[in-house]
């Protein structure tokens, strides 16, 4: 079970057609545990609206005027790390998918998806967790499947074996909650492990620690 606080996941809209923009707020008003605190049209309202609204998610398209929406995740998480943005695109090529996460981004998915993909993938990188579509995800481990390495446990031989059986959890995409109830083991005790992982292996987020999990054939 994915870890919620009581208050409602604000969230806030970046993409500069109006008509996707009515979409995706119809589905968020449709959900309980959701509101929507802004709408921005560009990369430079984006920004502007993070500061003024502090929402827990920002749903970023990549390709808007002024800015595109990497460039706006790169300044937003400078200033404000603790919000979590979420890609919503049609741009599925590897370039798009690699340099948002670089960027910071805790999830990639695309414009197709279904209504309850979309709040499942809302509420886990509100949770901390990272999330890709189904079709990048596939991409993804094509990708890293010519660059993988034959033994995990020689690319992260800093960390201990319960270290990278949660480094693999976090691969697939678990939140310390789904991690603790694999594993019977508290939450607090994973949370521990996870910061441990994160500074052996000198990754910020949940996120560049999934990409690096991927990459070496975990997840």
């Amino acid at each position: 079970m994915i870890e919620l606080s009581d208050s409602c996941i604000r969230v806030l809209i970046a993409d500069d057609h109006q008509l996707f923009r009515d979409g995706l707020r119809a589905l968020l008003l449709s959900a309980t545990d959701m509101e929507v605190v802004g709408e921005a049209a560009s990369g430079d309202d984006v920004i502007r609206l993070a500061g003024e609204a502090i929402p827990d998610v920002i749903l970023m398209d990549i390709q808007m005027p002024d800015m595109d929406g990497i460039q706006a995740t790169r300044q937003i998480l400078a200033i404000a790390p603790q919000v979590r943005v979420l890609m919503v695109t049609m741009f599925e090529d590897d370039q798009s998918v690699f340099t948002a996460i670089r960027a910071g981004a805790r999830g990639y998915v695309l414009k197709g998806a279904r209504h309850q993909e979309m709040l499942r993938a809302i509420r886990t990188v509100a949770s901390g967790g990272a999330v890709f579509s189904p079709e990048i995800a596939a991409r993804m481990t094509s990708f890293f499947a010519s660059t993988r390495t034959s033994n995990p446990q020689e690319t992260f031989s800093d960390l201990t074996n319960r270290e990278l059986e949660i480094l693999r959890l976090i691969g697939q995409g678990k939140s310390n909650a789904e991690i603790a109830e694999t594993l019977i083991i508290s939450v607090k005790t994973v949370r521990n492990h996870v910061s441990n992982i994160f500074n052996k292996l000198q990754v910020a987020d949940r996120a560049q620690a999934a990409l690096r999990a991927r990459e070496a054939g975990l997840g």
